[in-house]
């Protein structure tokens, strides 16, 4: 029968403060700089923070290098007084997909010369001159959509009711560029698997001259219509969504070029038949208009360059991978003089960094796998001297910099996670570091490393003693592992084992940084041990690692997760690994069902947040990448699905879902609660009123976590 316990049956023997001051601070996160920008001059730092460490509300900031001084330059409150933000269904969809929880400026855009600040807030725009601090709210009626400055600084061009639209500042006239737009057919705007899976959340582009734009229509007339009717508000009518599953219609996309006066679109031709998926755009003042575009199974993916005037293409390079090819958004990288491009592959094992020629053609290799490239930070004009990221180890990474000799410098030193932003000709860096030790702190500095100032914080410091140690287990597979003890930790008792994992693509859960320790250290302080680990499908350790998980989402993540277990086991007979119970969100709570569900003999119960049920009901283009396009016969996405092994449950459940999420809709869930029903099993369900994805809200964070640790602690026992 179905148990649905809301409150568990015993009272909490949890701390509760340190969760409390957790949920509301957001992970004492509330308080630190974020977005930082530099001035081109180099004379000033722009970032977003919020006001208070348990403000969820952030403000514009400048940091001024010389004097080390900062001034808060615009609040919500100035603009809105105290009212709330009124934000439409287009905005909240692009903050979920985001994962943009906070309130007030989630964004700024600077203007090329650096005089202006282009700040959106509540569908409204507001322009901030920063010599003077003033702010003015620029006449726009209804609510307002990726705006975004001209080239020039002259103009800006945003989306408002499905349509595109320009604006001139001098003389506060706006132009309709397209027309007809609709919640089905829109123009300017990124589709829903765009924004969620590609990390493209635009859907036009300004031409280098500011005087016409490449935009994006999207006809979702096909697509299936999900209605996301959130039980919780049934006085609210349930809100359509065109949701792609895999297999059925994706939105079809078009690009067109039209003048920023208006006028007649110049519609690109490519064959969107062969190449349905359009990933990235880039139009560059020397290396012209490129366009990015991927095969519905994501095996190939082709940049072509675009004849702006006629809409013809050509291809340039092509990638191709047997299993899928990896997008990254950050290329191509056009030289200055148009004479070639920068390109990342995974062509020979671990992303590399190439010098491509104007007609696409391979030059040289720039930085090999031996460096173990992450991501880009900033290539000069000519792409001599470049600063990247590096994962030496899969638990950090570092800043490092090639220069013109093709010799690489590692800039940064000591475990943890870099990240940087440059300031165009500005020879200055705003370096944010977290590591075992401390939460993000962001300085800038010069070139050499001297730092010039750090930019302030006002975030509480956690008051917590991490007991957390990071360790390599090979035995076949090499895994990076973190491990968790209580403060009170006593070596001569067994103490029950709480697997924390994610273990699916995009995400690594052990890295040497201290925000990814604090709650597996309060967790593990109710009376457990935590361990984690990164199976094989997670990123960071190279194309084969990653694409070991191609068809195999049910199998190895929990295989992996198991042999961790018993290499940990063997190590340290302090872990009771008769009593391991295993706990995640998303994936990881899909994770945390398929582990009880199919491995009873190692986890003993388990919590399964917002997780994915039946992969027939997610996206299509994150799914097919990794578990293919499903047609007749098809045993894969079967054999992934965890309703099939509902009828086995002999283990404590305890599932936690967000009533209106959708990116993993509440749907799974349930679709789970009646399989497990209808085959008579017992089970726990906490349904989270009125939550997306996202679980912000103090209260309700507090109380997730002090129900996981009710029902392990219920399930499992304490230390023995």
């Amino acid at each position: 029968m179905l148990c649905a316990s809301l409150f568990g049956s015993s009272a909490f023997a949890a701390d509760t403060s340190f969760i409390r001051d957790y949920a509301e601070t957001r992970g004492f996160q509330l308080g630190r700089p974020v977005a930082p920008q530099l001035t081109p001059d180099g004379k000033s730092v722009l970032f977003l923070r919020a006001a208070g460490p348990r403000t969820a509300k952030q403000s514009v900031f400048e940091f001024d290098v010389a004097s080390g001084q900062t001034r808060e330059l615009l609040t919500a409150e100035q603009v809105l007084g105290t009212g709330d933000e009124a934000l439409s269904p287009e905005e909240k969809a692009r903050r979920e997909r985001a994962r943009i929880s906070v309130g007030g400026f989630t964004s700024l855009q600077l203007s090329k010369d650096g005089s202006q600040i282009l700040a959106p807030l509540a569908g409204r725009l507001f322009l901030l001159e920063r010599a003077t601090a003033k702010a003015r709210e620029l006449p726009l009626v209804g609510n307002v959509l990726d705006p975004r400055f001209s080239p020039d600084g002259r103009q800006l061009a945003f989306v408002r009711d499905f349509d595109l639209w320009t604006f001139e500042l001098a003389t506060n006239r706006e132009r309709r560029l397209t027309r007809g737009g609709n919640e089905a057919v829109s123009h300017g705007l990124a589709e829903f698997v765009a924004q969620e899976e590609m990390s493209r959340f635009t859907g036009y582009w300004w031409s280098p001259d500011s005087k016409s734009l490449l935009y994006q229509a999207s006809d979702a007339r096909a697509v299936e219509v999900w209605h996301l009717a959130d039980p919780f508000k049934p006085d609210r009518a349930p809100s359509p969504q065109f949701y792609p599953r895999p297999g059925k219609a994706n939105v079809k996309v078009r690009l067109g070029v039209i003048s920023a006066k208006g006028g007649r679109t110049r519609w690109l031709d490519w064959d969107a038949t062969k190449h349905p998926y359009f990933t990235h755009a880039d139009w560059h003042p020397a290396g012209g208009l490129t366009i990015t575009v991927q095969t519905r199974d994501q095996r190939e993916v082709v940049l072509l360059r675009v004849n702006p005037k006629t809409g013809a293409t050509s291809p340039l390079l092509t990638e191709r991978d047997p299993v899928w090819v990896n997008l990254d958004p950050k290329f191509p990288q056009w030289l200055k003089d148009g004479s070639g491009f920068l390109w990342t592959t995974e062509r020979h094992g671990w992303w590399e960094l190439e010098r491509r020629g104007a007609d696409g053609a391979f030059r040289e290799t720039l930085i090999e796998t031996e460096a173990r490239w992450h991501s880009l930070v900033h290539a000069d004009e000519m792409g001599q001297t470049i600063h990247f990221l590096a994962q030496r180890t899969p638990v950090e990474r570092q800043l490092c910099r090639r220069d013109a000799d093709g010799s690489i410098t590692q800039l940064t030193r000591g475990l943890g996670l870099a990240s940087a932003v440059f300031g165009g000709p500005s020879p200055l860096m705003a370096l944010t570091r977290e590591t075992p030790d401390s939460l993000a702190r962001t300085s800038v500095q010069r070139p050499d490393g001297t730092v010039l100032g750090e930019l302030p914080s006002v975030a509480e410091t956690p008051k917590l003693t991490i007991r957390t140690h990071l360790l390599e287990l090979n035995e076949g597979v090499e895994f990076h592992i973190r491990v968790t003890r209580p403060r009170d930790f006593n070596p001569t008792k067994k103490y029950p084992v709480l697997v924390d994992v994610y273990g699916g693509p995009h995400s690594q859960v052990v890295q040497a940084a201290q925000r990814g320790w604090l709650l597996p250290q309060w967790l593990a302080d109710q009376g457990f041990i935590v361990v984690a680990a990164d199976n094989r499908g997670t990123p960071g350790r190279g194309r084969d690692w990653e694409r070991e998980i191609f068809g195999e989402f049910g199998s190895v993540p929990v295989q992996d997760q198991v042999s961790v277990l018993e290499l940990l086991g063997k190590k340290y007979p302090e872990l009771d690994l008769d009593r391991v119970g295993i706990t995640g969100w998303s994936f990881g709570g899909y994770l945390g069902a398929l582990g009880v569900l199919r491995r009873p003999d190692v986890f003993k119960a388990g919590v399964a947040g917002a997780p994915v049920t039946d992969w027939l009901d997610y996206d299509t283009h994150y799914t097919e990448r990794y578990l293919g396009v499903p047609g007749d016969g098809d045993t894969v996405y079967a054999a992934n699905s965890l309703l099939q092994d509902a009828v086995g449950l002999s283990r404590p459940l305890l599932l936690i879902h967000g009533t209106a999420d959708d990116n993993v809709f509440f749907r799974h869930s349930l679709k789970l609660a009646d399989a497990l029903t209808r085959a008579g099993k017992s089970f726990e369900f906490v349904p989270l009123g009125g939550f997306t994805h996202m679980v912000p809200e103090p209260a309700m964070a507090e109380q997730r976590w002090l129900r996981t640790v009710d029902f392990f602690q219920r399930h499992l026992g304490g230390a023995k």
